[in-house]
């Protein structure tokens, strides 16, 4: 008490006063430190949200031509192969003898092409769509698909050396025409149909192939189909 009453009067109150002044300043002033914070926007918030998902890494040059590469590969893997499209309950896949003889029985007085055909052969998958189509416009016609590279002995014994190859069948009659036929002439097939593809009844149970001996246990010699212009 002593001691303050030695120190000026002016002196005092300037001390005194000195942390209220502080105190109120550092309330009122704003902080240098303190973060800005701007206000929020829908455009905002996706820079945001971006941010928080990074860019995935840019693949290198040889790493994009190993990624298009392998694409159509697997795409492709999942549609079917052009001969194993069908064109509707008419149309039919022979694998075996057995199941040929089997559709021609079947079949009884109904008109029945059977194509022979080649999965490497190029007229034969020009031809194929014409062929879904007239299959088709003629629902009353039955469509037999032979695979000849699945069926060698059996078309050796047709006597089918050029692809792509016809047989017209019906009922009793048997085999009605055989030819061979591309894309081209296209129309020699729409005529066989024309003709034979008519109101009739046979007498008698389906001959089938006739005489040709299908089931036999000897093999006749192999040569390869040969693909007709198209």
């Amino acid at each position: 008490m002593a001691d303050a009453l030695l120190l000026p009067r002016r002196f005092i109150a300037s001390s005194s006063a000195a942390p209220a002044s502080s105190s109120s300043a550092s309330s009122s002033a704003p902080s240098r430190l303190a973060p800005f914070s701007p206000p929020s926007s829908p455009l905002r918030a996706r820079l945001a949200a971006a941010h928080q998902h990074p860019r995935p890494r840019r693949l290198a040059r040889h790493q994009l031509f190993q990624v298009y590469a392998a694409d159509p590969e697997s795409s492709a893997g999942e549609q079917p192969k052009w001969w194993e499209k069908n064109a509707g309950p008419n149309m039919i896949d022979i694998h075996s003898t057995v199941e040929f003889l089997d559709a021609l029985r079947d079949a009884g007085e109904r008109l029945v092409i059977v194509e022979f055909y080649g999965t490497w052969c190029g007229s034969c998958r020009a031809l194929f769509p014409r062929l879904c189509r007239t299959a088709l416009e003629n629902p009353d016609i039955l469509f037999l698909k032979v695979n000849f590279d699945e069926n060698k002995p059996m078309c050796k014994r047709l006597n089918v050396k050029v692809l792509p190859f016809f047989h017209f069948y019906r009922g009793a009659d048997g085999l009605l025409e055989a030819f061979s036929c591309s894309l081209a002439k296209f129309q020699k097939l729409k005529d066989a149909i024309a003709i034979h593809n008519t109101d009739r009844c046979s007498i008698g149970p389906p001959v089938g192939v006739g005489n040709v001996d299908l089931l036999g246990s000897a093999s006749p010699q192999e040569k390869p189909a040969e693909a007709s212009p198209r």
